[in-house]
């Protein structure tokens, strides 16, 4: 009898969630959930294996009144969705459609742009228990999750480095958050000049601390770790409620068969030590303020995907010229 993987192993007691856009890679791993951001479907969007979906979705905005800008952006919200559509027929669950990250201090506008994809997913049969809504961890982000959540729009507030970004998610009743183990690590890594075994990992410290503070205190809101870089971060994590994992590293973990002890759960999370923490606008922008690493990273992701969303809609305004 063959041993079990580790990517087995790891679902009996961890949600896995594939991070990507590319089909195939969800047929090969079948995770449960799905994620996307405007950089995995940029990347998609060029791939031969599906230009039958961007031709289609690119031959129907060529019909809408709209044009210039306008049109482009329209169009891309419809490719966003079309790609999630894709995946929810793949993905038993949810999927995970993001904002656009220049709305990213907007309440308002986030709030519009949701109700833009949750019509759309509905206009195609699909429940909005099926999708999450992605916004950046901002204050605005956070206070436009709380509205949307009282809906019945569930959230998955993304670019989130801080244990007051999780707090505050958490005070507002957000449905999920990403804590971006990965960068952080990177941002340690590049201002001590060294490596990080797992478990001194501070990308896997905060997402340990995060979730133990919500199991200890009642929080309904799920912990999904997100932007990986080995496969020992992942590990290190078993027990989470998801965990978010590219094609390469859910590869790795397919062909691993070591032992994959479970590390988190609500046991030990009862018993941190971890004061309650109530934060208010001017507490929660002053403690952000505080933590430089969190800064700059939201800062910096806030940028990079806007940057991949400005050359998607290059992309689809070329289309549509054409």
């Amino acid at each position: 009898m063959a041993a079990e993987t580790q990517l087995d192993q790891l679902k009996k007691f961890t949600v896995v969630v594939a991070d990507t856009g590319d089909f195939s890679t969800l047929k090969q791993y079948a995770p449960r959930d799905a994620t996307t951001n405007p950089s995995l479907i940029l990347k998609a969007a060029q791939m031969e294996e599906y230009r039958f979906l961007v031709d289609k979705v690119i031959a129907d905005g060529k019909k809408l009144p709209a044009a210039g800008p306008a049109r482009a952006r329209r169009v891309m919200d419809e490719l966003l969705v079309a790609f999630g559509l894709e995946i929810l027929k793949i993905a038993p669950g949810r999927v995970s459609t993001e904002t656009d990250a220049n709305l990213s201090f907007d309440t308002d506008a986030i709030i519009g742009k949701a109700h833009r994809f949750i019509e759309l997913y509905e206009r195609n049969g699909i429940g909005r228990e099926r999708v999450l809504i992605k916004i950046a961890s901002t204050w605005e982000g956070i206070r436009a999750a709380e509205k949307l959540e009282r809906e019945g729009i569930h959230c998955n507030l993304t670019l989130l480095f801080s244990f007051p970004q999780a707090v505050a998610c958490a005070e507002a009743k957000v449905r999920l958050i990403s804590p971006f183990v990965g960068r952080i690590m990177d941002w340690f890594k590049a201002r001590e000049k060294r490596d990080f075994a797992p478990a001194e990992d501070p990308g896997v410290l905060s997402v340990k601390e995060i979730y133990a503070y919500y199991k200890k205190y009642g929080y309904k809101t799920e912990v999904m770790g997100a932007s990986f870089r080995n496969t020992g971060e992942i590990l290190e994590l078993a027990g989470c409620d998801l965990l978010t994992i590219s094609p390469h590293l859910l590869a790795e973990l397919k062909g691993g068969t070591q032992p994959v002890p479970k590390k988190l759960g609500l046991e030990s999370a009862r018993d941190c030590k971890i004061e309650k923490m109530t934060l208010d606008e001017k507490s929660f922008r002053w403690l952000f303020n505080e933590d430089a690493m969190a800064v700059e990273k939201t800062a910096e992701g806030i940028r990079l995907f806007n940057a991949d969303a400005a050359k998607l809609e290059q992309l689809i305004s070329a289309r549509l010229a054409g």
